[in-house]
């Protein structure tokens, strides 16, 4: 008996030391880990975020049923930024001063992720899978930062190579927003266009609000442009591809980088979006819809939310599995230096999204490969990769 008591009271110091230990983590108690996004509900990029946090969620709630990781679960908060600055510091002081938020996870926007930064990186408060292929998602202190795919620059570049090489073509343009975001699609237009042997003429910034897109791509039309790359909103590229089209630029070969490679833009009726170009740094989910991991996650979304994942639906399904695999890794006595140290240890193939992912020290990104699709029959059909 009295051994009993010993152990008992041993046990019970022992948790008591595991919930002190836990207490001083921010976002880790005995039973949950609180994780945050800062993302676009409501905004231009609704189109992407809303089904990226299904994705997530939907990852989530099935590893929170099965008893969660290490015997915590976990409980994703997400702030709506519409794709607003001021939106998105509210979002981002809530989740860190209220919430305690553990790490960040799909996150929208490059210039609402850089703004963030300042406030996570004091903090060592880790920042995955960020909703932004810019490079500055990597930027010094690169220690907290993940991505998971290529960047704007490299999409862009490779591209234009590509348009280039197959239609001859001899200038390039861009239409972008005058922000972080639009300034490095800018800057690997310039790349490729020079990596093809061509010229960049002429370029066209944009208010986010912006509809009329007739005077702009006069302009081009006037410059010579071949291709035009983008950097704009979902509904913004899809008007201007349609703009286009009324105009008779059959010439122009429109590209788009992973900000727009989307379902819903493939789909949009009409045909408005064909022959579309968009170069990103993982494959379609739907032209892989048969394939074992693709064909199991489309069934498992439907069957939660009663309709068809789209591409960022997938992304944010994979992107928390990334998250819950370094949890694990990491052990009960989770921290975030132990949490960051896991994720460099992380080497698999992602089967869902098609893409081998690894890590290491001094590599935060996880994949490299760039491939170009093409709109054909309202679907996205991949005809390039390196």
């Amino acid at each position: 008996m009295k051994s009993l008591v010993k152990n008992t009271a041993l046990a019970a110091g022992v948790a008591a030391v595991a919930s002190v230990a836990s207490a001083d983590v921010q976002g880790v108690s005995d039973t949950e880990i609180v994780i945050g996004s800062v993302n676009d509900l409501s905004g231009i990029f609704a189109a992407v975020g809303v089904p990226a946090v299904k994705g997530s969620n939907l990852y989530f709630d099935k590893v929170n049923a099965a008893g969660g990781v290490h015997g915590r679960t976990i409980r994703y908060v997400v702030e709506d930024n519409g794709y607003q600055m001021p939106r998105a510091m509210q979002g981002y002081n809530k989740l860190l001063n209220r919430d305690k938020v553990f790490a960040m996870l799909g996150s929208l926007g490059t210039p609402m992720n850089l703004a963030g930064f300042k406030l996570l990186d004091p903090k060592g408060i880790p920042n995955v899978a960020p909703l932004s292929a810019a490079r500055q998602m990597l930027q010094d202190p690169m220690h907290n930062k993940f991505t998971s795919f290529s960047s704007y620059y490299d999409q862009a570049q490779v591209g234009v190579k590509y348009l280039a090489g197959k239609y001859g073509s001899q200038a390039v343009c861009s239409m972008y927003l005058p922000t972080d975001f639009g300034k490095e699609i800018l800057e690997g237009s310039h790349a490729g266009a020079e990596a093809a042997g061509i010229k960049f003429v002429a370029e066209t910034t944009h208010k986010p609000d912006e509809s009329d897109f007739v005077g702009s791509l006069s302009k081009l039309k006037e410059a010579g442009c071949d291709i035009v790359t983008m950097a704009v909103g979902v509904r913004q590229a899809i008007t201007i591809v349609g703009t286009a089209k009324k105009m008779g630029l059959a010439d122009m070969k429109f590209l788009g980088t992973s900000a727009s490679f989307l379902t819903v833009v493939a789909k949009v009726p009409g045909g408005i979006t064909e022959g579309y170009y968009a170069a990103a740094s993982w494959q379609d989910l739907w032209a892989r819809a048969d394939e074992p991991a693709p064909k199991a996650f489309i069934e498992e979304y439907n069957a939660k939310y009663g309709e068809n994942p789209v591409g960022f639906s997938m992304l944010g399904y994979a992107s928390a599995e990334q998250v819950v695999k370094a949890l694990e890794i990491a052990g009960r006595d989770v921290d975030q230096e132990k949490f960051i140290a896991a994720m460099e240890t992380l080497d698999y193939q992602d089967d869902l999204v098609g893409n081998h992912m690894t890590y290491g020290p001094d590599d935060h990104q996880g994949a490299d490969s760039v491939y170009v699709s093409v709109v054909e029959g309202g679907a996205w059909k991949k005809v390039h990769e390196e």
